[in-house]
């Protein structure tokens, strides 16, 4: 490992969907959720219960 490394947030798709990583690009891509308990309620969820997240 070379160390701590950079990645990027970007603002994609609908409130609706859950958050989705680009390793390769270490880029994660986080809809506009409006409120933050929401965010931690999907991003948790898709850390915890999907298959391959993380894993693109």
């Amino acid at each position: 490992s070379n160390g701590p490394q950079k990645f990027c947030i970007e603002k994609y798709g609908k409130e609706n969907i859950l958050p989705r990583s680009h390793t390769c690009f270490n880029r994660l891509d986080l809809p506009p959720y409006k409120k933050y308990e929401i965010l931690k309620e999907k991003l948790v969820f898709a850390i915890e219960e999907c298959e391959g997240f993380g894993q693109e």
